[in-house]
C-alpha cells in the first residue's frame, strides 16, 4: 500500500498551508476538483507531465484517510 505521508507535503508559505503533491504547487484540492469535473486521471496526467500515477494514487488515499478521520471524530 501507498505511504501518501511520503508524496502528500504541507508547507505553511505554499498555497495557504494547504496539501501539496511532493513540494509542488499542485494541491490535493486542484487534483480532486479536476476528477470532479469529469477529467479522466490519464486526462490529469497528460495535462501536467510533472504529475505520476502514484501521485494520484497518493491524492486520492490522502482524501479517504482525511474522510476517515472527520468521520471518526463526528461520532
Amino acid at each position: 500500500m501507498l505511504d501518501y505521508r511520503k508524496i502528500i507535503t504541507v508547507e505553511p508559505g505554499k498555497r495557504g498551508g494547504k496539501a501539496c503533491i511532493r513540494n509542488m504547487r499542485i494541491t490535493v484540492n486542484d487534483v480532486l476538483s479536476w476528477l470532479a469535473s469529469g477529467m479522466t486521471t490519464n486526462e490529469i496526467l497528460e495535462d501536467f507531465d510533472e504529475l505520476t500515477q502514484e501521485d494520484m494514487i497518493a491524492v486520492l488515499s490522502y482524501a479517504s484517510d482525511r474522510e476517515n478521520k472527520i468521520y471518526q471524530i463526528a461520532l
